[in-house]
């Protein structure tokens, strides 16, 4: 069985200061670098090691990414992370001229597609001073409800139509070839993609809750199908 390995990336400075984050590229904070090095003990605890990793494109998640694969030698298998940049971006230029190691190196691609839900006009606002100017219950709609976008931004459906597809088309490829593959993202994009292994219902999956810094394994066979989840709180 492949592992696929999904973490929510580590507690940002906004997390931290219970801001709208989406898409302001925050960093982590020093709690969220511990959560990404307790992650990294957990899965060399449970003797788990990767063989590719996926992330977004902000860099709290490649932060969390890099500290998980470097913070304990064993889960690269003595292998060197490679951030591979897209060839086709108009601002590489073909910079690094460097073909690879597939023998010596882990690759990490970076996407947009698993970036977290954009939330408009939400982003940099306190949650908790959001529910008093416009309401409790309008903020909560515009977090948890499946189709409902925040002022010029995404809902989870529109996170969705763009995560699970790019899951499907490349990160469940490299689990049918028997890859152990790490995922690290965000809240949104993750619960996405989750929604579609564990076949959850627009309402049950805006209930789905997932902690910073916490892997959740599931097992993969050869068909793609998830048959087992394991959470490694």
């Amino acid at each position: 069985m492949a592992k696929l390995i999904l973490l929510r990336h580590g507690q940002s400075l906004w997390n931290a200061a219970n801001k709208f984050t989406g898409w302001v590229d925050v960093p982590l904070s020093e709690q969220g670098r511990a959560e990404a090095t307790i992650a990294s003990c957990k899965l060399k605890n449970n003797k788990y090691h990767v063989d590719v990793c996926f992330t977004s494109m902000l860099f709290r998640a490649m932060e969390t990414a890099v500290i998980c694969l470097t913070e304990c030698d064993e889960i690269c298998g003595g292998k060197t992370p490679i951030i591979k940049h897209d060839a086709t971006h108009e601002d590489w230029h073909g910079w690094d001229k460097y073909d690879g190691s597939p023998e010596e190196e882990l690759p990490i691609y970076p996407c947009s597609c698993l970036d977290e839900r954009y939330y408009g006009a939400l982003q940099g606002l306190n949650k908790a001073q959001t529910g008093e100017k416009y309401g409790k219950e309008q903020v909560h709609e515009w977090r948890r409800s499946f189709s409902v976008r925040p002022p010029g931004g995404e809902s989870l459906e529109d996170t969705m139509k763009r995560a699970l597809p790019f899951f499907q088309d490349r990160i469940l490829t490299h689990l049918k070839h028997g890859d152990n593959v790490l995922v690290a993202a965000h809240g949104n994009s993750l619960r996405a993609i989750m929604m579609g292994l564990d076949n959850l219902s627009p309402e049950e999956v805006t209930k789905l809750e997932l902690a910073t810094g916490v892997p959740t394994v599931y097992d993969v066979d050869e068909s793609g199908k998830a048959t087992n989840k394991m959470i490694l709180a």
